[in-house]
């Protein structure tokens, strides 16, 4: 009876570390309050938007900072995004952020 249960636990096996393996990233569809459309990409540490790309400074509650160089304080940063809500605020300008 173990002589059957050895594929099966190989293709298991193989099957988690092929999934290990992918990239995990998330695109977001933003539109400004005139509505103009920006597309921004969650990838791993960082995120992209408009040409550029900003690392992840860190979290405080349900909201993500990011900047080009994280500042010493989080909160700080020049970007700040609450996926819950889909809001992503830098400065005086507010996107509306939607999960493609």
């Amino acid at each position: 009876m173990t002589f059957m249960y050895k594929p099966i636990a190989l293709l298991i096996l193989s099957l988690a570390l092929v999934a290990c393996g992918r990239e995990t990233y998330t695109t977001w569809s933003c539109a400004d309050g005139s509505g103009s459309k920006s597309t921004m990409v969650l990838k791993k540490a960082q995120m992209q938007f408009q040409d550029r790309q900003y690392d992840y400074c860190g979290s405080l509650g349900p909201v993500s900072y990011f900047d080009l160089k994280c500042p010493a304080q989080t909160k700080d940063s020049s970007y700040n995004f609450t996926p819950d809500s889909g809001k992503l605020i830098s400065g005086e300008n507010e996107f509306q952020c939607n999960a493609l």
